[in-house]
């Protein structure tokens, strides 16, 4: 499978950046988005690699927006980037670019270095560990500047809107934002055993802690090892849209891999059921903790 529609008749929009189910604001103040499974690999980006297609799935969340199949049918709004992350990052600041993978930019052009750039990991993925280099030449500006205009703005732009919109009608909306990491091993010297699910909120600046507190008492109530922050706090998506102070929260949740998908971590497996229904329970408490509080949140 390669396109990220797995459930067409309850698309409610189609972008070339991203597919949207249900109405935000509808169903309650959640907004949920899956920013890291798209799967749409064109002729012209596996031309431009010098790995196969195979290496850059490796930066996929791996059919993590099978995880909101679940929260699509009892109408919650939910937000599928359509493109893959080895074709942009949409949980990187727009500057996030290695000035070393463009060529033909303009003297303006004011890159911005991070750690994830630095690791190859910018707005742009350079590089993978034990690969190297993933494109043949570096990234003509124009193309970087095409692939903002019609993929990273309007994702961002639609997120925006609908969190603003769930906000307008509850007084207050929560982002979740899903993601899916690769099996984390246990930290050497301690008999504690490797988080299966990690919950960020930058350290408390996009997210109330309640909000976070909550999310991790409910996973630790289903005996799945739990981290807080540590070792994903959340990236550019948590720090664009989570503004607490005016009513708009948002949390990052990581599932480990091997929960859902096959003994590869290539298919959805026998676990996705169960992380279906870990979501879904999930979105019901969060809406029944915001539906007492909406209010008191939004004026803090």
């Amino acid at each position: 499978m390669t396109e990220t529609e797995a459930l067409p008749e309850m698309v409610t929009g189609r972008h070339d950046a991203f597919l949207s189910y249900g109405q935000p604001g509808l169903r309650g103040p959640l907004i949920f988005a899956v920013p890291h499974a798209g799967r749409v690999y064109t002729h012209d980006l596996l031309d431009r690699a010098r790995v196969p297609q195979a290496t850059l799935a490796r930066l996929e969340d791996r059919f993590a927006d099978h995880l909101a199949h679940g929260l699509i049918a009892e109408g919650h709004h939910v937000l599928v980037a359509r493109q893959p992350r080895a074709l942009i990052d949409l949980n990187r600041d727009e500057r996030e670019v290695d000035p070393q993978g463009v060529s033909g930019a303009p003297w303006s052009f004011r890159p911005q270095t991070s750690a994830k750039v630095r690791g190859g990991l910018g707005l742009i993925p350079e590089r993978l560990a034990q690969t190297g280099k993933l494109w043949h030449t570096p990234l003509p500006f124009r193309t970087l500047r095409d692939r903002i205009e019609t993929v990273h703005r309007p994702y961002h732009a639609a997120l925006a809107g609908a969190l603003a919109v769930a906000r307008a009608r509850h007084g207050v909306a929560l982002l979740v934002d899903i993601h899916s990491m690769p099996p984390l091993r246990e930290a050497p010297g301690t008999f504690e055993p490797a988080p299966r699910i990690v919950i960020g909120d930058r350290f408390g600046r996009s997210a109330k802690g309640q909000l976070t507190d909550l999310c991790a008492d409910f996973v630790r109530r289903r005996t799945l090892p739990i981290a807080v922050n540590t070792p994903y706090s959340g990236n550019h998506i948590l720090e664009r849209h989570g503004r607490p102070e005016a009513g708009i929260h948002a949390i990052q949740i990581e599932v480990d891999r091997s929960l859902y998908l096959d003994s590869v971590l290539m298919n959805p497996g026998e676990g996705l059921p169960a992380m279906q229904r870990l979501f879904t329970e999930l979105a019901r408490a969060l809406m029944q903790d915001l539906a007492g509080t909406a209010f008191p949140l939004a004026a803090e």
